[in-house]
């Protein structure tokens, strides 16, 4: 790491205690970005940029400000350190403000997590480009009636972050991340199109999928919608692909929010140690899996890292707090800050939907009428109640095989009685970003129609 980092978000820290802040933390990021799109095998946009910027937290007497810039000059670090103190100081102050326990705090900087690939130091913009335009070209080759695309962009990005605080706090970790991603288009026969994509995202570059295997991939996930029909409005058996079982997952993520249990506006409000569904669901958060996206030595204030587990057997066993909520409820933080600029949250990292048992193709075969479901669509979600009810589409499965894709269709239901129907868990968990579920099968769900 740095040591330039270090030295200035140390100064910083200390800088706002001499302006008179009782605490103050300071989050610096350092990165260059880079980016290749194409489109129809031609060069649409080449981008690179690299961008510092710092944040501070000030509480002053319980009264709380944060303040943060790209310009790091020593006069614009100064300007930013005294208008943070200045505006603490008028406004208004909470019992709860502070920085985390020192005894929370973690011991170390994570170098066995796997979060920067030095390969990424040599890649080139030709490099990037060839990658997505192969990606592009293996999507046209799969299927004749893919027509056009939407285009294939390929980014990389390579950074440090350092986080200081008042309490002796001084760490950081180098990271890399990079993904790239192909959208096509399919023609129907009355003219009409269809159109998906594939992606792959990763911290380091030989555990991305090849491109022609993301061009197949979005290819085939195209082809397959040709010809969707509508079904009648029925409650049948849906099989949940992983793709979107991750996006249950996300839900769940803000379901178990201490924010949103501190306000009561999720679902899971009175559960703590209640089930709330199968034994099927199991779920945990985990900053600790090396070379993961949501991977991190601390939280977003410096809080050792932990693995929280949010379901055992359908168990809802805990919310996840920063050191803000925790106080407030009367709680220990669970490492669980996230900080971003000059945001600083309750968020997750890595958010893993355990696997089962069940081949995913042995989960469609037991179903004789019902949805093979592959997306959603809308943000139909009431958090605190739980009620669901989203756009989707899929494929229609007829005596446990997979029959014809169905078009304009909702799937409803509450988020709590769905996870209690669920009744299959599928061998193949399946990574996307920072969140992994595996194929789910719900005993009944509303799928509506016509």
């Amino acid at each position: 790491m740095p040591e330039d980092l270090r030295s200035l978000v140390s100064d910083i820290v200390e800088r706002a205690r001499r302006y008179g802040a009782d605490e103050a933390d300071a989050y610096v990021h350092s990165g260059v970005e880079s980016t290749v799109t194409v489109r129809k095998q031609q060069t649409e946009r080449l981008f690179e940029a690299a961008s510092r910027s710092v944040s501070i937290r000030v509480i002053k007497q319980k009264r709380t400000a944060v303040c943060n810039t790209s310009d790091l000059t020593p006069k614009a670090l100064d300007e930013m350190v005294r208008t943070a103190v200045e505006l603490a100081a008028i406004s208004e102050p909470d019992e709860y403000a502070g920085l985390p326990a020192r005894e929370d705090l973690a011991l170390d900087e994570g170098a066995a997590l796997q979060l920067y690939d030095e390969r990424f130091e040599s890649l080139t913009v030709d490099e990037m480009r060839d990658i997505v335009l192969r990606a592009e070209q293996a999507a046209f080759d799969f299927d004749s009636r893919i027509t056009n695309s939407e285009g294939a962009e390929f980014g990389a990005e390579r950074g440090e972050v350092v986080l200081a605080n008042t309490l002796g706090f001084c760490r950081g970790f180098p990271y890399t991340a990079a993904s790239f991603a192909v959208s096509v288009l399919a023609d129907e026969p009355d003219g009409k199109k269809q159109s998906d994509s594939w992606f792959t995202v990763e911290r380091a570059l030989h555990r991305m999928l090849s491109p022609e295997e993301v061009g197949r991939r979005a290819a085939s996930r195209v082809v397959r919608k040709l010809g969707g029909r509508k079904v009648a409005t029925r409650e049948v058996p849906v099989v949940w692909e992983p793709t979107v079982a991750v996006r249950l997952l996300a839900l769940l993520g803000g379901a178990v929010s201490g924010e949103a249990l501190f306000k009561r506006s999720t679902f899971l409000t009175e559960l703590e140690g209640e089930p709330v569904g199968s034994p099927l669901v199991n779920v945990r958060d985990d900053p600790t899996l090396p070379g993961r996206l949501g991977t991190r030595p601390f939280d977003g204030e410096g809080v050792s890292r932990r693995v929280n587990a949010l379901f055992e057997g359908g168990v809802f066993r805990q919310f996840l707090f920063d050191s803000y909520y925790a106080r407030r409820l009367g709680r220990r933080t669970t490492g669980s800050a996230a900080r971003s600029g000059d945001t600083i949250g309750i968020g997750t990292s890595n958010l893993v939907w355990e696997a089962g048992e069940t081949p995913p193709e042995d989960l469609i075969a037991s179903v004789d009428d019902g949805l093979y479901l592959t997306e959603l669509m809308g943000f139909g979600f009431n958090a605190t109640t739980g009620d669901l009810s989203k756009g989707a589409a899929g494929i229609w499965i007829e005596k446990g095989r997979l029959a014809y894709p169905v078009v304009e269709i909702n799937v409803s239901g509450n988020l709590r009685e769905m996870l209690a129907s669920i009744d299959g868990a599928g061998n193949d968990l399946q990574w996307l970003g920072a969140a992994a579920a595996p194929t789910l099968r719900m005993a009944r769900l509303t799928v509506s129609g016509l």
